[in-house]
């Protein structure tokens, strides 16, 4: 059963304002729920958190090494942590506090990395997160989630604060995409269909890319060809399942990221493919071996080769070597 919206519109709620009204709900039902910010929560609308749980809302200013050991901290005496920063800085500046005081120490925080990739835009090359998810993958027993529209990002959170792993949740804050019915439910390490195929599989992550995407099967329908496409979800664990099904029954597959194609979701199916030994035409469409830059969102997926028209190619290409 596929649980989409019969048409994609851009969400009328923004994803930073789903996030912030969830861990407010959150936290008048559950008083474990605490909040921590590394001088950016008004980014993602933490003010009225603020406000109301000012005893539960912990800035720690420009520290995102001492932000995660405390919140490590705080899981560790049974408080329900979410700590938030750009992807670029709670990854990069943080990664040994994540390992140890977190993942080694088995403290289940909810780490949250915002404006992951091209989202990063005029910030620059400094501030986009092109390689948080190979960092976080290298972390044991994290669970990776990269909800595609608000009611997953809804699900996404209410589901992490009730499970006791490490979770590293990528937020897309805006110009977000609306795919899934309100209501629907669904499960960590399983993939979402949101179009049936059987000539290419397309394995999309996160709102930027599932909208370019969806875009592309429209295209390649239009030549008559037939596109699965996966919201694949969660990077770690990772629906082999689903990648293997995609490998047999459609016989080519393109990963499609917000992300270097070195350690994300491209390489997790590729390594999938080739330990299953599911010789299948498989592509990358992602950031390639470079740094970020200044630009707009739109710009950004255009130098990178991240645009519909770019996995229009990559599939029909992927299909011509079908044997």
């Amino acid at each position: 059963m596929i649980d989409v919206i019969s048409a994609v519109t851009a969400d009328p709620i923004a994803m930073r304002e789903a996030y912030a009204e969830t861990l407010l709900h959150l936290a008048e039902e559950n008083p474990r729920v605490v909040d921590l910010e590394a001088d950016l929560g008004a980014s993602v609308s933490m003010n009225g958190f603020a406000r109301c749980f000012p005893d539960r809302f912990f800035d720690m200013g420009i520290q995102e090494q001492n932000m995660v050991s405390t919140a490590a901290g705080m899981a560790a005496v049974g408080l329900i942590p979410f700590a938030h920063s750009f992807g670029s800085f709670i990854t990069r500046r943080a990664c040994d506090q994540i390992y140890l005081s977190a993942g080694y120490a088995k403290c289940p925080v909810k780490l949250v990395g915002s404006d992951p990739g091209v989202c990063g835009a005029l910030n620059g090359g400094t501030h986009q997160s092109n390689e948080d998810i190979a960092l976080m993958r290298s972390v044991p027993n994290i669970v990776i989630v990269e909800p595609a529209d608000t009611v997953s990002l809804q699900w996404t959170l209410i589901n992490a604060a009730n499970d006791d792993r490490l979770f590293y949740i990528r937020l897309q804050r805006a110009e977000n995409v609306r795919l899934y019915q309100d209501g629907k439910t669904f499960a960590f390490g399983r993939a979402n269909l949101l179009r049936p195929g059987c000539d290419v599989t397309l394995m999309c992550l996160g709102s930027l890319m599932a909208d370019e995407t969806l875009k592309a099967a429209e295209m390649l329908r239009n030549e008559g060809i037939e596109a699965r496409v996966l919201d694949m979800f969660t990077v770690k664990p990772l629906d082999t399942e689903a990648v293997l099904a995609a490998a047999r029954e459609t016989g080519a597959i393109v990963a499609v990221e917000n992300h270097s194609i070195i350690g994300g979701l491209g390489s997790a199916v590729a390594e999938t493919l080739a330990e299953a030994g599911a010789g299948v035409p498989f592509a990358r469409i992602g950031i390639r071996d470079r740094v970020g830059e200044v630009g707009t969102s739109a710009e950004l997926r255009t130098v990178m080769g991240m645009t519909s028209a770019d996995i229009y190619a990559a599939a029909k290409n992927a299909i011509s070597q079908k044997r």
